[in-house]
C-alpha cells in the first residue's frame, strides 16, 4: 500500500507556519542560543574504516563512521558548525597514493577533501602533517599560490570548497601567511529572544590556525628558505584584536598541537596553554597529540597541569577539546551565547565540552555512513590495486608485538636497508667518510598506541608495497647524521626514556613501558657489531651499559655515520644534540623507497639473516614483584620465535577493557 503523501503545497504550510512564527528583526539583548562547534582531528586521511596494512576493514577508526556521529550531533543541536584540526592529507597509503603515485591533477580533489566537502565543513586547520609531501602539492591540494620560491603551480587548482586558516606560517619572499591567517564566518543561528520567544539571528565566527613550529626541523627539506614561523602567542596577540575590530563575535582557535607549561618559547610544539591565555579567544580545538579532551580519567601529563580542567575540558576557564585521532571520536564545544545588544558574548561558565565516541557502550561501533564509501569508491580500490604490488617474500612473521621488549623481527629489515644504502652512497660519493663505520636506526612505530590492533604484522609469503608501508610507517627521507661515541651514547639513553625506572625490590607489580613516550622515538640499531645493555633499574638518561663495537669500549670521540630520517636528524623528538648541525647526507630517496628496493633485490627475507639480529639487553636484575607489560593477546608464540624465554602471557585481559593481553617479563633472564 503507498503511504499517502500530502501536495507539496500543503506540506510546506507548517514549515511556512514555524517561519512565520520567528522573529524577523535582530535580536535584542538578553537573547540567547547555543552553538555547539563540531571537532575532528588528526584524521590522517582514514576516510574509510579500512586498514591497508592488513588489507582488512577496521570499524574502530575511518571518518566514514565519524559522519555518523555528525549527523547525530546536528540533529541533537540546532546550530552546528563542523571544523577540522590538520593533519588531514597524510598517514595512510590512499593518501600516499594520491601524492606520490597518482597525483591527484590540479582540477581533481582529494579524496578526503570530497567526503569533508560532502560532509559540510565550515573551515579547518592545518597540522604539521599537511607538509610531508612539500609545499607545492599542499598548495595544489588546497587551492593556495603561497607565494614562495618553487611552490606555484602556475594555475588555480581546485581547493577543498571551505576555508583553511593557518597564521603562524609566513613565506620568505613575500613575508606574508601562506594561508589565511583567519576568516570570519557569518552564521545563522535559531536563537531564544529576551521574551522566551524563538528568533532568528547571525553570530560572526572568527577562526583562526596554528600548527606546530617544529615543522622547520621536520620537514627542512621542503621548508627551508621558503617559510619561516612565528610564535602562538605573539601571532594570537596580532590577529585576535584585529579579529575582534572586524566584527568578529567569536573567536575559535584553531590550533593543531597540545599542551606545555614549560617557559614559553615562539619555537615550542604544544604551545597552546600559553596561548589560552591570550585575551579574546572563546574556544580552543586542539589536536596533534592523539589524545582525548576532555577526559576526567587521564593521566597525560598535559592534561594534569595548572589551570588545565580535564573533566570539564577548559584550559584557563576557556573550553577546549581534542578529539583523538583517526575519525576515533569527534569534539563537541557547546559556546553559550548571549546578545548584549551590540553582540554575541560567549558565557564560559554556561558552555560545555563533550567527547563522543564511535565505539559504543557494549564495544561495538556506529554504522559507518554510507555515502562516504561512494565518494572514494574509485580512490579506494585503486589504492588497494596498488598495495597489492609485490617487491619479495619472507619465511618469517614480522611484527612489534614485542619490540619493547627486544623482538626485532620488524626492524632488522629497514635497518639493512638504510645501511646498505649509506654504504654504497659513501662509496660513490662522500670518500671522505669511508673509514667511519655505518650504523642504522629506526623506530617501532606501531606498538598498540591506537588499541590491540595497532601492531605491524607481516604474515610470512608474498611481500607486497603495503607490508612496505607497514614496517615503515611514514613518508620520510633518509638522512645520514655524522656522531661521535658520546652523541650515540646520549641517543640511546634517550630511546630507552621509554621505560618506566623498576625498584628491584618492590613486591607490587611494575609496569615497565612509559606509555608517554611514544614508540616512534624508541630509536633501535640491529647491528651484530654494536652491543649494548639498558639498566632499567636506573633513571633515564644513565642506562646505556657496556656500549661496544666489534667487542671494544666505544670511546667518547669515536665517529659514526649513521642513517636516520629527515624528522629525526633535524631535532624532531628533541634527540641530544640532532638538530639539523650533524647532516652529511639528506636523501631524496624515503626511507619506505630504501626498504621496497632493497627487499627487491634481496627477494626473499629470513629470520636468521634478517629478523633475529639483536644489539641490546637489558641489564639482569632480579626483582620481589612482577614486572609485566601489555600487548595483544594470544601471541606468545612469536615472542619464543624471537628467543624471548623470559616472557610470559599472564592474562588474556588486562581488564582494563581496551582488548590488550597482560604479560610478565622476567628481568633476570
Amino acid at each position: 500500500m503507498t503511504p499517502f503523501r500530502p501536495p507539496l503545497r500543503l506540506a510546506l504550510i507548517p514549515a511556512l507556519l514555524l517561519a512565520a512564527s520567528t522573529h524577523a528583526a535582530a535580536p535584542k539583548a538578553g537573547s540567547t542560543a547555543t552553538l555547539a562547534l563540531l571537532e575532528t582531528t588528526d584524521v590522517h586521511q582514514n576516510v574509510l574504516g579500512y586498514d591497508y596494512f592488513k588489507l582488512a576493514d577496521d570499524a574502530s577508526l575511518g571518518l566514514d563512521r565519524t559522519a555518523t556521529l555528525i549527523a547525530q550531533a546536528r540533529r541533537d543541536f540546532p546550530n552546528t558548525m563542523l571544523f577540522d584540526n590538520g593533519d588531514t592529507i597524510q598517514g595512510t597509503a590512499l593518501g600516499d597514493y594520491q601524492a606520490q603515485v597518482k597525483p591527484v591533477a590540479c582540477g581533481e580533489l582529494l579524496g578526503i577533501y570530497k567526503v569533508m566537502q560532502k560532509l559540510g565543513y565550515d573551515g579547518a586547520g592545518i597540522g604539521n602533517h599537511d607538509f610531508n609531501y612539500g609545499l607545492q602539492f599542499l598548495g595544489q591540494v588546497s587551492g593556495n599560490d603561497f607565494g614562495a620560491d618553487g611552490t606555484s603551480t602556475g594555475k588555480h587548482c581546485a581547493g577543498p570548497g571551505f576555508p583553511q586558516v593557518l597564521a603562524n606560517v609566513y613565506s620568505v619572499k613575500t613575508k606574508r601567511t601562506i594561508f589565511a591567517p583567519y576568516r570570519i564566518l557569518d552564521k545563522k543561528i535559531e536563537a531564544v529572544g529576551a521574551d522566551g520567544k524563538p528568533v532568528e539571528a547571525t553570530v560572526r565566527v572568527g577562526i583562526i590556525g596554528f600548527t606546530p613550529p617544529t615543522i622547520l626541523s621536520w620537514d627542512k627539506r621542503w621548508l627551508e628558505g621558503k617559510v619561516y614561523t612565528e610564535g602562538l602567542v605573539e601571532t594570537a596577540k596580532r590577529y585576535i584584536p584585529e579579529m575582534r575590530a572586524k566584527g568578529a563575535d567569536v573567536v575559535v582557535v584553531i590550533s593543531h598541537g597540545g599542551l606545555d607549561d614549560s617557559p614559553y618559547r615562539p619555537d615550542m610544539e604544544n604551545g597552546n596553554w600559553h596561548l589560552a591565555q591570550v585575551p579574546g579567544i572563546d574556544a580552543m580545538l586542539l589536536g596533534h597529540s592523539h589524545q582525548l579532551f576532555p577526559n576526567p580519567a587521564s593521566t597525560v601529563p598535559q592534561f594534569n597541569l595548572p589551570h588545565v580542567d580535564k573533566a570539564k575540558g577548559t584550559v584557563f576557564g576557556v573550553p577546549t577539546v581534542m578529539a583523538n585521532l583517526w575519525g576515533k571520536n569527534l569534539g563537541v564545544v557547546k559556546l553559550a551565547l548571549r546578545y548584549d545588544g551590540k553582540r554575541w558574548v560567549s558565557q564560559r561558565e554556561a558552555s560545555s565540552v563533550e567527547t563522543r565516541s564511535t565505539q559504543q557502550a557494549d564495544k561495538s561501533f556506529v554504522a559507518a555512513d554510507p555515502q562516504v564509501a561512494a565518494l572514494v569508491k574509485a580512490e579506494h580500490e585503486a589504492t588497494i590495486r596498488y598495495v597489492k604490488t609485490p617487491v619479495g617474500s619472507t619465511s618469517f612473521r614480522m611484527s612489534t608485538y614485542f619490540a619493547d621488549v627486544g623482538d626485532v623481527s620488524a626492524l632488522q629489515v629497514v635497518n639493512e636497508a638504510q645501511t646498505d644504502y649509506v654504504r654504497k652512497y659513501v662509496a660513490a660519493n662522500l670518500p671522505q667518510y669511508a673509514g667511519l663505520p655505518v650504523l642504522s636506526m629506526t623506530a617501532p612505530f606501531k606498538t598498540g598506541f591506537g588499541g590491540a590492533a595497532d601492531y605491524t604484522d607481516v604474515a610470512p609469503g608474498s611481500l607486497a608495497l603495503n607490508n612496505a608501508a607497514d614496517l615503515y610507517l611514514y613518508p620520510n627521507a633518509l638522512y645520514v647524521v655524522k656522531v661521535d661515541g658520546k652523541g650515540l651514547k646520549a641517543w640511546l639513553e634517550k630511546s630507552a626514556t621509554r621505560f618506566n625506572t623498576i625498584d628491584p625490590a618492590r613486591t607490587e607489580a611494575q609496569e615497565l613501558i612509559n606509555p608517554q613516550y611514544p614508540a616512534f622515538n624508541v630509536d633501535t640499531p640491529t647491528a651484530a657489531e654494536l652491543q649494548y645493555e639498558i639498566d632499567v633499574t636506573q633513571p633515564p638518561g644513565q642506562r646505556i651499559r657496556n656500549l661496544q663495537l666489534h667487542g671494544k669500549p666505544v670511546a667518547d670521540g669515536q665517529e659514526f655515520l649513521v642513517a636516520t630520517n629527515n624528522y629525526r636528524a633535524s631535532g624532531g623528538g628533541n634527540f641530544p644534540g640532532l638538530d639539523g648541525s650533524k647532516t652529511v647526507f639528506a636523501s631524496p630517496d624515503t626511507n619506505r623507497d630504501v626498504l621496497i628496493a632493497f627487499v627487491r633485490a634481496r627477494k626473499e627475507l629470513s629470520l636468521k639473516a634478517d629478523g633475529a639480529q639483536r644489539s641490546w639487553r637489558f641489564v639482569p636484575v632480579k626483582t620481589a614483584g612482577p614486572v609485566v607489560f601489555h600487548s595483544a593477546p594470544g601471541k606468545i608464540a612469536l615472542a619464543r620465535a624471537a628467543g624471548l624465554d623470559n616472557v610470559t602471557e599472564l592474562r588474556a585481559d588486562d581488564g582494563q577493557g581496551k582488548g590488550f593481553a597482560l604479560y610478565g617479563i622476567d628481568l633476570a633472564k
